[in-house]
């Protein structure tokens, strides 16, 4: 089959191959054949070594397709179903999932370096893994029951594929986490899916006022068509935020991922206010704060990880949504390509061009 390789972290573009064979199948696992892929920001962190993920790798977490086959034990889904792909998926047995906090479970984390793939190199045979335990750039996957949510089967592919990280995030950090307040003001730095996706949480919660900052022109003016009320440059951030009641907005979401926006987020925020943090960062980039700041101002430093709760009943909740018109998963998708130009994914990915790009994988 066809699937797209980063050989060597810090490689700028993908190697997309016919040669590649997802492996794997056996008790407790599931094939899937993907239908549509999404590219984040995520993907292109673990590309650069940003985010931990050994090379070679198959790129993708957010992914939509259909169920071929499942392997002995599997209960949850079937042949045919219409599924996405967890990179996050719970174990149901550790203290996280007891608790109800499934979205914390770590038992994935230890498939990061699990051989997924292989190929043919130089006479011998290659082994690679997926991206965070799925990597959905690739036309099918094998992956553990645990790591795919059923979903309805008139949800479009390419909305599938934004439910699985991006929108679940965004508009869970706003729901789950934050649980922003009717009539409060928010600020979301960050105009990219994950920002967007904010954006229409803080809506859906009944935001007063939902301010987008960006240095980008016209991916301001695109958070705008999504809820947003006002949308400005990071220059004005400062400005903006001191003439609000309190001195700052109730909350300030920063889907970036790096230590001086989060350090604009607290400033922006007011005393007794919240700072939701969303962006996956370096783990070298360190936020300072004093402790006297801390103490005095009271506000609260709220990280969401994958939407802040179990990830399927999240997805449930933005599934539900989207069926009632209340957030808009179409309009988020700006550009569509096939595998085999995925790396013109990349490239409108990084200029700021697309908001989200869906990979179709037939």
């Amino acid at each position: 089959m066809r699937a797209a390789v980063l050989h060597k972290t810090g490689q700028d573009t993908l190697d997309v191959r016919e040669d590649v064979a997802a492996v794997g199948f056996g008790p407790g696992t599931v094939r899937v054949r993907m239908r549509a892929a999404s590219l984040c920001h995520s993907d292109l962190s673990a590309m650069n070594g940003v985010l931990p993920q050994p090379a070679p790798f198959v790129p993708g977490h957010e992914g939509a397709g259909d169920v071929v086959e499942v392997g002995e034990g599997v209960r949850s889904v079937a042949p045919g179903d219409r599924v996405v792909l967890c990179w996050m998926a719970p174990c149901g047995r550790c203290a996280h999932c007891e608790r109800g906090r499934g979205h914390l479970c770590v038992a994935s984390l230890r498939r990061l370096g699990a051989p997924g793939f292989r190929f043919e190199e130089g006479g011998a045979a290659v082994d690679a893994s997926g991206f965070y335990g799925t990597g959905s750039f690739a036309e099918e996957v094998v992956v553990a029951e645990d790591a795919v949510i059923k979903v309805p089967a008139d949800l479009p592919y390419e909305a599938a594929a934004l439910i699985g990280c991006g929108v679940t995030t965004g508009v869970g950090a706003a729901v789950n986490t934050a649980r922003v307040e009717p009539g409060a003001s928010v600020a979301v730095i960050g105009a990219g899916g994950v920002g967007v996706a904010t954006v229409q949480g803080a809506r859906v919660c009944g935001a007063g006022r939902i301010t987008v900052v960006d240095p980008v022109v016209s991916r301001r003016e695109r958070a705008l068509a999504f809820g947003a009320t006002d949308a400005i440059a990071p220059e004005d951030l400062k400005a903006t935020a001191k003439g609000l009641p309190g001195g700052g907005y109730d909350y300030v979401f920063e889907a970036v991922g790096r230590s001086t926006t989060v350090r604009a987020a607290y400033d922006a925020t007011r005393r007794g206010g919240a700072v939701v943090v969303i962006g996956a960062g370096a783990q070298d980039d360190l936020a300072q704060f004093t402790m006297g700041e801390l103490f005095f101002n009271e506000k609260r430093l709220l990280p969401s990880l994958y939407g802040g709760a179990p990830v399927p009943s999240t997805i449930a909740l933005v599934v539900d949504l989207w069926r009632a018109g209340r957030i808009d998963l179409d309009g988020m998708v700006t550009h569509r390509v096939a595998l085999a130009d995925v790396n013109d994914a990349i490239a409108q990915m990084r200029s700021g061009e697309a908001l989200r790009t869906v990979v179709t994988l037939g």
